[in-house]
């Protein structure tokens, strides 16, 4: 049998790996086992560890990790904190290999377990790029080196991990392995969203009309509601516009507002200025428009996602997903700029006018028209299949020495005694 540890660290990267792991779960000849640590304990972003015990999954550690303070140091300080508690329960357990998706702290340290505890690893999602500055980007790469195996989802990602000096014999496409549950998953009807929020079916009385730069909000005028015309709202702060995250956050809103579009409007995640954001959202509770949550169950999570006429924010679910379903998806800011995208996204500024025209251009039909056969990118709905087996195939231990100089072009051979040097 062979045993896997999987490592995750909040509701996005669980998320994304989710459907591989059910899979994994369900396979007897496969026990698999997750670390659980971050923002997963934590009350503040919904304490999500809750819907990984619901899904059944067997939880090797629970482990409280996250510094809920809101600084980019409190990101270094539970990245350690993480290492600390993990590298005795990983050491005794012993697995054939660690697996972890993407660019955060749990992805670094779990490769640097696996490097200095000598057990294999797979990383997942490698090989992908952004321009904005954020340390997840850097992470990304560098957890790469550190990793046994990659498992990328495109063939772009291929092959920057080979420009890096990656062996091709240990990388694979499988295509993103978070597409999967768009193609299984049937959305929910509205009316089941409606009762899961106490919402009602008919529409909120409009807005005042306020200025620009004005905050105050409608009070609650009876129950919230919600129409079959909504948007779907996830924005995260980022290094390079942590300052202005509130205000940019703030902007999307009142955009969505002036246009009478109502929106499902999702929490930030734990990097430095979350409050900032969740300031904003607290001023705006009570806003007819807007429905706010900090985690919602997978199935609801999808069949909002599904039914809405646009995602707004900074997600990398907006560049990986949406173009499954397909709907527009605009890209606020800096965060994923430079990143390989479907026709669907639209990048635009920070500034109440270019979000403005980013959502008029969503929402108009000739944009509309053009990716209603939209194919995304990034897979076919059934890369879990291809990574579960080669998760059942690979002989993990076959490549977890790194020898390989970037500078040559070719495996290295044999070990020898004998150095470059001659001697």
């Amino acid at each position: 049998m062979r045993r896997f540890i999987a490592v995750s660290g909040s509701r996005a990267d669980y998320d994304l790996m989710s459907h591989l792991y059910r899979r994994l779960h369900h396979d007897p000849t496969i026990e698999l086992k997750l670390l659980v640590c971050g923002s997963h304990l934590s009350p503040t972003f919904g304490r999500t560890i809750e819907q990984i015990r619901q899904d059944g999954f067997d939880i090797l550690l629970a482990m409280e990790s996250l510094l809920d303070s809101d600084s980019s140091a409190a990101r270094v300080k539970s990245a350690a904190i993480f290492l600390q508690g993990a590298v005795d329960v990983v050491a005794s357990y012993q697995p054939d290999a660690i697996l972890y998706p993407g660019d955060r702290e749990e992805a670094i340290i779990a490769a640097l377990l696996g490097a200095y505890l000598e057990i294999p690893t797979v990383h997942f999602f490698g090989g992908d790029h952004t321009c904005d500055g954020h340390v997840d980007n850097p992470v990304r790469h560098a957890t790469s080196k550190l990793s046994t195996w990659h498992l990328v989802a495109l063939e772009q990602h291929r092959q920057r991990l080979l420009q890096m000096g990656e062996l091709p014999e240990r990388i694979f496409n499988v295509g993103s392995v978070a597409l999967d549950k768009f193609i299984e998953q049937r959305p929910l009807p509205l009316t089941a969203i409606r009762d899961y929020f106490r919402l009602s079916p008919h529409p909120p009385t409009p807005s005042p009309t306020r200025g620009e730069g004005e905050h105050e909000v409608a009070g609650a005028q009876g129950v919230k509601s919600i129409g079959e015309q909504f948007a779907l709202v996830i924005f995260h702060p980022v290094a390079a516009e942590k300052e202005q995250a509130g205000r940019y956050f703030e902007n999307i809103l009142l955009e969505l507002r002036q246009r009478q579009i109502q929106a499902f409007v999702g929490a930030p995640n734990s990097d430095a200025m979350n409050r900032a954001i969740f300031a904003v959202a607290q001023r705006y509770e009570q806003e007819p428009h807007f429905i706010f949550y900090r985690s919602l169950p997978r199935e609801l999570f999808l069949s909002i996602y599904k039914q809405s006429r646009f995602i707004i924010g900074n997600s990398s679910s907006g560049i990986l997903e949406a173009a499954s379903i397909p709907i527009p998806a605009i890209n606020v800011g800096l965060r994923q700029q430079g990143r390989a995208a479907a026709a669907n996204v639209i990048f635009c500024g920070s500034s109440r006018d270019e979000i403005g025209a980013a959502i008029d251009q969503a929402t108009s039909t000739p944009f509309l028209e053009t990716i209603r056969t939209l194919v995304n990118p990034y897979g076919d709905g059934h890369s879990s299949v291809r990574a579960h087996r080669l998760l059942q195939q690979l002989d993990f231990r076959s490549l977890i020495d790194k020898r390989e100089d970037p500078l040559s072009p070719s495996p290295p051979g044999p070990l020898s005694y004998k150095g470059r040097g001659g001697a």
